[in-house]
């Protein structure tokens, strides 16, 4: 920060010069690592620096670890060896991982402790209840929020006759054989990665009312085992899949092929993809110059009630092994990052949805939903908020080593796919490798109760 100084008065001049080392000297450093790359990995570093120069006590250095999961890997690296950063970004999937751990400071104790009181309460609960313990205590800070949506070519879908989006599956199968037929080469882009696979399995049994896995999927005990393969919703869905792939309606797009899908759909390639409404703002600034795009939630499958689809993203943990200076830090860095203004600005140029109803109806009344690029971004927020209130649903998954579970779906897809495996087999396989590693986790943390 510079001082305008008013006439030349060289005391004055030489004191100011004399003070500011020292000033920056009293600021207490914290660490915070983080998973996002690309486009998201620039906007949370330009949160970072709007927090340093919001004040003069503290500063903030992050630094991305490349991805989720290297995030995680690379925490618990560093706080085996003394070194760890006192704030770190966990992936949805990494929650149980570290809840079990101990190796934090409750999020609500440390804002207690440091004199914050926050309306917990404040918290969209279909984001709450995924990273809240049993009795609703809130050990972490939910950060970038997404959910999947269903992003489609206006342009393309009027030349087919169709002037909204497919509420169904069978509806969009038809679609994207209306497409074919009308000369596009790729009405589906999708990829069946172990990063993107939550997409397709995951969200498919939220937004449809299903288990993925025993207990509330995972909610209820360590006990839990993976059911997803006994849903035949689920293996009738993964069969269309398979057959518009073979029928060239679906086309794999990866970094492999040399486009992701979402590349591929703001090229005006792809028509249609499903992806995270955290692509949303990548999308808008990178759409070819005049197409005519849209999203809506997910399709249903068959006659199956809409329930809420599954919040994704990641949280904000504070770790152990630091100062109260340092804790008092990141108490003030959370109560940045939570203020309405925040989430205008991190949803303006993110499109990763308000984790707070105070900061969605700030933005409702700044008028972002009523204007391109940001209309339709509340349709995430419609999107977790979906389910009847006597919903009985899984509100989440709260599995041990789930990266490692989804990495055996998406082997299992990919044998499919590539390999033309038996659809029914290859689920079941995945189903019980998974199962393996759960048994596992769970004898890792014997006798120990979930929080």
């Amino acid at each position: 920060m510079q001082a305008k100084l008013l006439g030349a008065v060289g005391a004055l001049l030489a004191t100011a010069f004399l003070a500011g080392p020292a000033a920056a000297a009293d600021k207490t450093k914290i660490d915070f690592w983080f998973g996002n790359s690309g486009d998201i990995a620039k906007r949370v570093q330009e949160q970072c620096d709007r927090f340093n120069q919001s004040q003069s006590d503290y500063e903030v250095v992050c630094t991305s670890q490349g991805s989720y999961d290297a995030s995680l890997q690379n925490t618990i690296a560093a706080f085996r060896a003394g070194k760890q950063p006192t704030i770190a970004q966990v992936s949805d999937a990494g929650t149980l991982d570290i809840m079990l751990s101990g190796a934090y400071y409750p999020a609500n104790k440390l804002m207690t402790d440091t004199g914050y009181n926050v309306d917990w309460k404040d918290y969209f609960s279909g984001i709450a209840n995924y990273y809240a313990t049993s009795k609703g205590e809130m050990y972490s800070f939910p950060f970038n929020s997404s959910t999947a949506l269903f992003y489609w070519n206006k342009d393309a879908f009027a030349k087919i006759g169709k002037d909204h989006a497919p509420t169904t599956w069978q509806e969009a199968g038809e679609d994207f054989k209306a497409l074919k037929d009308a000369g596009y080469a790729c009405p589906l882009g999708f990829d069946i990665s172990n990063n993107e696979v939550w997409q397709y399995i995951e969200q498919f049994e939220a937004v449809n009312g299903e288990a993925i896995a025993t207990k509330k999927n995972g909610f209820e005990g360590l006990d839990a085992e993976l059911v997803f393969n006994k849903n035949p919703l689920l293996v009738s869905y993964v069969k269309d899949l398979k057959s518009w792939y073979d029928n060239k309606l679906a086309v794999i797009k990866n970094k492999a092929v040399g486009q992701t899908f979402v590349e591929a759909f703001a090229a005006g390639d792809c028509q249609v993809i499903l992806t995270s409404v955290g692509d949303h703002g990548n999308i808008g600034r990178t759409a070819k110059q005049g197409m005519n795009w849209g999203v809506s939630m997910l399709p249903t499958y068959g006659n199956a009630t809409r329930h809420s689809s599954f919040v994704g993203g990641a949280s904000l943990w504070v770790l152990k092994g630091h100062s109260d200076a340092e804790y008092k830090a990141a108490a003030a860095f959370f109560n940045f990052v939570a203020k309405p203004e925040e989430a205008l600005t991190w949803s303006t140029v993110t499109g990763y949805i308000p984790v707070r109803n105070s900061g969605f109806e700030y933005l409702k009344k700044q008028g972002f939903y009523d204007k391109a690029p940001y209309a339709g971004r509340e349709l995430a927020i419609q999107s977790l908020t979906a389910s009847p209130a006597d919903d009985t649903a899984p509100h989440g998954i709260r599995l041990g080593g789930l990266l490692q579970v989804r990495t055996e779906i998406a082997n299992s897809l990919q044998a499919i796919f590539v390999n033309n495996a038996d659809v029914q087999a290859s689920l079941d396989g995945a189903a019980e490798r998974g199962n393996q590693l759960l048994r596992r986790f769970q004898q890792t943390y014997k006798n120990v109760q979930l929080p």
